[in-house]
């Protein structure tokens, strides 16, 4: 899909870590905590998390299952936006929210259900987690845009 036109096709939270998140018609994001209403908000380094409905439809298919969005604990299911291309310090403009990426993947925790059902997870190694740089609301239909960090930043 044409990165233009990345948008977002789900947002989701849980009321407690290590479960699935389910689907919300809207987030809330603030500066220094993330999702508001969320179980990892206020998780330094990963304040809000993301994968691409791509790799989630990938993976379903591969091992024969159905995955629907928040399954893999993340709060923006995205479409048509290279998580893969993604880099630590880069910039994600999800609708009018800012988000500095800080952390890809990361470890399954302690009985995760995919995992569990299938002995592998996607989010160590294409799941995206990212601090709010700038706060506001991500509804559904959002666009996505990826701001490449430069390299003068470094």
């Amino acid at each position: 899909m044409d990165e233009r036109r990345a948008r977002v096709i789900s947002v989701n939270v849980s009321e407690r870590k290590g479960t699935p998140k389910r689907p919300v018609p809207e987030l809330e994001c603030r500066v220094g905590l993330g999702v508001v209403g969320d179980a990892h908000a206020g998780t330094p380094g990963r304040e809000v998390s993301l994968l691409d409905w791509t790799e989630i439809a990938a993976f379903a298919e591969r091992h024969g299952i159905e995955i629907p969005p928040g399954a893999f604990a993340e709060n923006i299911t995205t479409q048509g936006l290279d998580l893969a291309a993604v880099e630590v310090g880069d910039e994600i403009r999800v609708g009018e929210v800012r988000l500095r990426v800080t952390q890809i993947g990361k470890p399954c925790h302690e009985g995760c259900t995919i995992k569990e059902m299938v002995g592998d997870c996607i989010m160590p190694r294409v799941g995206v987690f990212a601090a709010v740089v700038a706060g506001g609301r991500i509804r559904p239909g959002d666009p996505v845009r990826l701001n490449k960090r430069s390299t003068s930043d470094a």
